[in-house]
Order: structure tokens, then C-alpha cells, then sequence
């Protein structure tokens, strides 16, 4: 089972194939799809799932959190292939 609340990177993986990270972070994931189907700010899930400031650190924050919600939809498509 996958770490309910992991340490996250500034930038998730881009690799064509799931990662170990990737694995580490299914939780993580499914919590910015959730965040992202309920329309919720993203300086708020920055803060809450991502543990990253927004108002201290605006730019990597967002950076963060874009780059995340982009792998967690992309490993969503990914699993429908196989």
C-alpha cells in the first residue's frame, strides 16, 4: 500500500512509464483528482496535499501542483490502456 501522505518533488515524473514515484504517489494523485473534479483552488491543494506554501513560494508552488495534476491524469490514462 502506498504512503497515505508522501514528500513530494517540485516536478512529478514525465517518464512515458509508471514510476517507482508514481506508485509512492497514488494517493497523492487521486487526491488532485478529486481536488481538480471539485474545482478547488489550487494555492489550496498546493498547501493541503502538496504541503508547498503558495504565498512564500507562488512560482514552484504552482509549478508543483500543474505538473502533478498533469501526471495524475496521465497515469489515469495510462492504467485504461493496459
Amino acid at each position: 500500500m502506498p504512503p497515505l501522505d508522501p514528500d513530494v518533488l517540485d516536478l512529478a515524473p514525465t517518464d512515458l512509464a509508471l514510476t517507482h514515484y508514481d506508485q509512492q504517489h497514488a494517493v497523492t494523485y487521486k487526491r488532485m483528482l478529486d481536488a481538480d473534479a471539485e474545482g478547488a483552488d489550487w494555492r489550496e491543494v498546493a498547501r493541503v496535499v502538496l504541503h508547498i506554501d503558495s504565498d512564500r513560494e507562488p512560482d514552484r508552488a504552482r509549478q508543483a501542483f500543474e505538473s502533478h495534476l498533469a501526471r495524475a491524469k496521465y497515469s489515469i490514462r495510462l492504467g485504461r490502456r493496459k
